[in-house]
Order: structure tokens, then C-alpha cells, then sequence
């Protein structure tokens, strides 16, 4: 009996701790003292010494974990109004993005307030580009008419939920939306009434059938294509010409499953849907856990609380441009940009760079994105500019800077995957020869940029700077059928390569692969740089620089292949406010160039993939405490970025203002690197 009393004391003082944590420390020395004296009084310290001591250790592993769990639960909610996609429809797709997770095709915004509509807007079509309705799910009282009008109290975008709280003169609802998965996305109502809940909505296409099924509204495409609305067992449906109703079977709350689905994945998908219907709660508490474990793989401690906010939307723009496999799509991967048409597709160089950074919290779609790719690797060799769901629109014109090898790289850093490297190393090794192959007009081992059609257009493109000032008085050679060049040998291609060289001989080693190629790291680097200028530069065939001072210089620093003498000439260079210490750090092109727009696409603006390889290039080479201030002038002077606005494709260098594409993936890829880099 006095042996049990010892033990109730023991476990009654650690639930005490544990249900106390902000003054968990003092408990803890209360905690020793107390077990101490109960042990020694029963003169049986040394029996139950080991016991003792398994049960302190379990119970502080158990708090520590707890602990965890409760800072990883709080993480979304740290970061209300993450992004702004307040948008009410009307019959155009002038929306400038929207809510998305999980590889999904379609998109919800939060109507504005004075086009209020209580419920989320949409669905969008993000591959249709088409509105399927301005709000498919919207909810009232039941003993309320369409008369009684709502007005918002809280309109929010929080990382992977929306949330709506509106109010009438009969009370409040509020309204909560998540993606389950890519097919799937649930609504969640609650309301300070226990009053069963009206909703109604219409889809007012001809081309689009409606169907009833139990509890099932079926919207459907003559391609078979459609949405489902998925109400509890209880609920009561009518569907009248375009309009539907329905009234749900407990008060004071709803859950409505949202389905979308292809002809061929109709019965699946519903299936599903019914499933998770009978437990949302499950379904909606394991979205959240994964957005969680997004922001907790990501976010640092030691950083300003501005810089964690950048994170966050920097992770959530590239989830919500996550898109699966769809039609001529073979793999899940990341778009640049859901919110601009023409960008529903994977390119090439982008795709690189968005696995570098979904390696760290999401690697197999990581995986998946280096994989899609190479889905469409042609028979020479050759990674194409880009591929869309219809693979008509594919673009073979040319390829983009070679990068394959650092993602698959960084994946294996971050996943220990060398099945993975087998895998994709053989096509690895035959895109890097298809370099030498098909684009190296001289062959003299340095490679230029090029096309397969002959024009200098693909060619520009193939080089990401689509209208570069260097490539201005270039013209193009043929080298054989189907390839052609610029006459000029390009700096950054060629660090690519060495960097690619390198890196493919690490994971030749790491998965017991061959790779013999040779390293032509020592000339590349003496043909690039000019002495007297002190900095890199473009050359053309016959010898002669290309004296455009660019940013295409900090490749050699960033892939750690310039010398420390080069990486010192350079950078004074870079930090010069004439130059490239602008406003925003690292423009495209000398500050100082007649040239210089600072507006002007590839001629003069902030590219924020520019920026990380020049500040990144100057950190590799001891240049920490201006790398530092580069990062801070990045991440407090683009506007909008450390408040609601989307991450943008470019910026104005003069001033930080957005330009093109919003929500841009690589721009949110090369933020978290930044990030990441930042004060080490």
C-alpha cells in the first residue's frame, strides 16, 4: 500500500507539470524534489531507482512531444490574411488567383464585401479557365429567406483553410474550407443558432447536366467531367431547373463534401466522398496536420517575425500551384503561376527549382516534379521547353539551363533516396550530353544556347532571359538538322554544366552509376573571364567578349567554381549602386547600361531567381554581412511581400513595385532559399 501511495504521488506531480507548462521549469524542480523524498522514505530508492527513472524519462519525451504538438497545431493559425484573393465573379476569369491545395484543378476566392455572396466563390476551372458558378455552396437559416441579407465579420485566408464569419439579423455562421485532397475539398458550417441550415446555389451552363443521387448533387460536362456536392445522410435535396436546395439534418452545423472527378474516376472519387461525409472531422484535422508539417519543416526560430510570414506564403504559393497528374500530365508537379492561363503547365528549369525547395518539406511531390520532366526527354536527349495536359501545346522548341542534377541532388540531401538516383540517372547523364551533342556549335567543349526551329526567339527562351540585352546582336548557326545555336558561348550555360558535372559524379559514387565525362571546370572559367573588366562575361565564337555587364555573372560564385581573385573583382561589381546594389539588389542587367529598364522584363528588372544565385554567389565567398543586407533590403522593400499581396514573377528594381505573373512559383522557391540562407 505505501508503495502504491509513492507511486500516486510520483504520477499526481507530473500530471500537475503537465497541465501547467508555462511554469513547467519550477514544476520540474518540485517534480525532483518530491519523488526524491517519497522514494527515500519508503527505503526503497535503489529497488524502484530504474523504474523511477523509465517513468521520468517516458513522461518528459511524452511533454516534449506535446509540447511540439501544440506549437505544429498553431502554426496555420499564426498566419491569418496570408494572401488577398478577395474576388466576387462575374461572368469573365479576371481573378488573379485562388485558393488551391493538394494538386487540385479547381479554385475557390472569398467574395468581396460589397459584392457580398455568403459562401465561397466558385469553383474555378484552373486547365477550363472557367467559373463554374459564382458561388456553388452558399448558406443561410432555414427560417430565412433570400431577402435577409448577410454582412462579413471576419474574411480570411489562412495557410490551406479559408474562413468566412458572416451575420444576419437572425444570427451568425461561420464557414470554413479545406482540400482533403486533389479530387476533394470540405466545407465546414457552424452558427450561434441550433437551427438546421439552408443551402443553395445554381450553375447556370447549358452544356452542364444536373443529376440527384440520395444525398448527392452531380454536375457533369459532356466529357464526363464534373462536380459533386456531398451532403450528410440526413440532409434533404431539391433541385428545380438550375437552382438547388438543400436543408441540413443537424442544427447549428453542416458538412458539405465537394468532389471533382473525370469521366473515368466518377464511381472512385464518390466512393470517397461518401467515405469521408460519415468522418470530416478525421479528414479536416489530417489536411491541417499536413499544412503543419509544411510550415514546421520550414520555419526557423531565429528570424524576425516578417521574414516566417514570407516563408509561410512562399510554401503556400507553391502548394497552391501544386497541380496532379491530368490527362498528357504523367506526374504531379508544380506550375509557374495558376492565376495566368498560358502558365498551366511544367517547364523546365522552373521544375528544378521547385524541387530544390519541395525536397525540404514535400519530397515525394519533389520527386514527382523532376519526373515530370523527363516524362517527355526526347530520343536525343533533350528536356523541353515546357508541357501542358493536352500535349499539343508543348513547346519542343528548345530546352532550358540545365539544373536536373541539383534537384535530384538536393533530394537525395533530403531523403537519403538513392532508388531515386538510379531511376533518373541515366537520363540525367544522356540530358547532360545532349548539350555537347546538339549545342555546342565548335565543339571545343564550351556550349551555347540554342533551338531546334532555328530562330532566335527559342533560342533566347531556351536561355530563360527570353529578351536579354546580351542576346541582342546575336544571330544563329546550324550545327546539324534539328540544331541550331547562338553564335555566342553563354557564362551561365556553362557553370550549369560544370555544376551539373560535378554533381552527377557525386551521385554516380552514391548509387555505384558510371559517369566519365570530362571536367572542363579550369578552362571554362579562364574563357569566360575578362581581367581587365574583372567580371564574366558572354563570348562570341569568333573570341570576342559580349561586353553587357549582367547578372549571368554570379553563376561561377554560386556554383563554387570561380576563384577567390574572380569572386572579389566580381562582387565589387555587384556592390556597387551603379550597378547592381539597386534599390532592390542583383537587376538583370548594370543599373548603369543605356539599355537599363527597370521595367523591361529580362532588361533590367528584379528576377528573384537572379537574386538568390548573386546574393548566394556572394556568400559562398565570404561576402556573409552583405549577402545579409541584400536578403533584408529583398525581403522588406518588394511590396506587398511581408503583407497580403501575391508573390510576383518580377519586380521594378527602382522601386520594389510587382510586375508580371502573381502568385510565381520560382519566385516563392528562391524566397525560401534566401530564407533559408539567410545569417549563415
Amino acid at each position: 500500500m505505501k508503495q502504491n501511495s509513492v507511486w500516486r504521488s510520483v504520477l499526481a506531480t507530473s500530471l500537475r507539470i503537465g497541465e501547467a507548462p508555462a511554469s513547467r521549469e519550477a514544476g520540474a524542480s518540485r517534480y525532483w524534489t518530491i519523488v526524491g523524498r517519497s522514494l527515500r522514505s519508503t527505503g526503497e530508492y535503489r529497488q524502484h531507482f530504474k523504474i523511477f527513472f523509465i517513468f521520468h524519462f517516458s513522461f518528459f519525451i511524452l511533454s516534449a512531444c506535446s509540447n511540439q504538438t501544440r506549437k505544429t497545431s498553431a502554426l496555420v493559425e499564426s498566419y491569418p490574411g496570408i494572401l488577398d484573393i478577395r474576388y466576387t465573379p462575374n461572368a469573365e476569369s479576371r481573378c488573379r488567383g485562388w485558393f488551391t491545395d493538394a494538386g487540385a484543378w479547381y479554385g475557390f476566392t472569398l467574395p468581396d464585401a460589397d459584392k457580398w455572396v455568403n459562401g465561397f466563390c466558385g469553383s474555378f476551372h484552373l486547365d477550363r479557365r472557367e467559373w463554374l458558378t459564382k458561388s456553388i455552396l452558399q448558406v443561410r437559416f432555414a427560417d430565412e429567406t433570400q431577402e435577409d441579407e448577410y454582412t462579413p465579420e471576419e474574411v480570411n485566408y489562412y495557410p490551406g483553410r479559408l474562413s468566412i464569419k458572416s451575420r444576419s439579423g437572425k444570427g451568425e455562421i461561420t464557414q470554413q474550407l479545406c482540400f482533403i485532397d486533389h479530387t476533394t475539398a470540405l466545407l465546414s458550417c457552424q452558427s450561434s443558432r441550433q437551427e438546421k441550415l439552408h443551402f443553395y446555389g445554381k450553375i447556370d451552363k447549358e452544356e452542364i447536366q444536373c443529376e440527384t443521387e440520395k444525398n448527392k448533387i452531380i454536375y457533369t460536362w459532356p466529357d464526363g467531367e464534373g462536380v459533386a456536392l456531398v451532403f450528410g445522410r440526413e440532409a434533404g435535396i431539391v433541385v428545380s431547373g438550375e437552382q438547388y436546395e438543400a436543408l441540413s439534418g443537424t442544427p447549428g452545423k453542416a458538412w458539405v463534401v465537394i468532389s471533382f472527378f473525370e469521366e473515368d474516376t466518377r464511381t472512385q472519387v464518390l466512393q470517397k466522398a461518401q467515405k469521408i461525409s460519415a468522418s470530416p472531422e478525421l479528414y479536416r484535422k489530417e489536411s491541417a496536420d499536413r499544412r503543419n508539417n509544411y510550415l514546421q519543416q520550414v520555419l526557423r526560430d531565429d528570424t524576425p517575425e516578417d521574414f516566417n510570414r514570407i516563408a509561410v506564403k512562399s510554401v503556400i504559393t507553391l502548394i497552391s500551384n501544386w497541380q496532379s497528374a491530368r490527362r498528357d500530365l504523367l506526374h504531379d508537379g508544380v506550375i509557374p503561376s495558376h492565376a495566368v492561363g498560358y502558365f498551366m503547365g511544367f517547364w523546365g528549369w522552373d521544375s528544378w527549382k521547385h524541387a530544390v525547395v519541395l525536397a525540404r518539406f514535400a519530397p515525394e511531390l519533389a520527386k514527382d516534379q523532376v519526373r515530370t520532366m523527363f516524362d517527355y526527354q526526347t530520343p536525343e536527349g533533350m528536356i523541353i521547353d515546357c508541357i501542358y495536359s493536352d500535349a499539343s501545346e508543348n513547346n519542343e522548341r528548345n530546352s532550358k539551363p540545365p539544373l536536373a542534377a541539383w534537384a535530384v541532388h538536393e533530394i537525395f540531401r533530403h531523403t537519403q533516396d538513392t532508388a531515386f538516383i538510379r531511376e533518373l540517372f541515366p537520363r540525367m547523364v544522356h540530358y547532360y550530353d545532349w548539350w555537347f551533342m546538339y549545342r555546342d556549335h565548335d565543339q571545343n567543349g564550351i556550349c551555347e544556347f540554342g533551338a531546334c526551329d532555328g530562330t532566335h526567339e527559342a533560342a533566347a527562351w531556351e536561355s530563360g532571359m527570353d529578351n536579354a540585352i546580351r542576346f541582342d546582336d546575336a544571330v544563329m548557326v546550324a550545327n546539324s538538322e534539328g540544331a541550331w545555336s547562338l553564335n555566342q558561348e553563354s557564362v551561365d550555360l556553362n557553370a550549369f554544366l560544370l555544376l551539373e558535372h560535378r554533381l552527377l559524379s557525386e551521385l554516380a559514387q552514391i548509387a555505384g552509376m558510371d559517369f566519365n565525362r570530362p571536367d572542363r571546370s579550369e578552362k571554362v572559367l579562364t574563357h569566360f573571364y575578362d581581367p581587365e573588366q574583372g567580371f564574366f562575361f558572354d563570348k562570341r565564337l569568333d573570341g570576342t567578349f559580349v561586353m553587357e555587364e549582367g547578372t549571368e555573372a554570379s553563376i561561377p560564385l554560386w556554383a563554387g567554381l570561380a576563384t577567390q581573385e574572380q569572386a572579389d573583382a566580381v562582387v565589387q561589381k555587384f556592390i556597387d549602386p551603379e550597378k547592381f546594389a539597386t534599390y532592390i539588389p542583383f537587376s538583370t542587367i548594370a543599373a548603369d547600361n543605356p539599355k537599363f529598364m527597370p521595367a523591361g522584363y529580362w532588361r533590367g528588372p528584379i528576377w528573384l531567381d537572379q537574386v538568390y544565385f548573386g546574393i548566394s554567389g556572394m556568400r559562398k565567398y565570404g561576402y556573409k554581412q552583405q549577402a545579409d543586407v541584400f536578403t533584408e533590403q529583398v525581403f522588406l522593400r518588394l511590396q506587398g511581400l511581408t503583407e497580403d499581396a501575391p508573390i510576383h514573377e518580377n519586380y521594378d528594381t527602382h522601386t520594389g513595385g510587382r510586375l508580371k505573373a502573381p502568385h510565381f512559383s520560382w519566385s516563392a522557391a528562391h524566397l525560401l532559399m534566401l530564407y533559408e540562407e539567410y545569417k549563415k
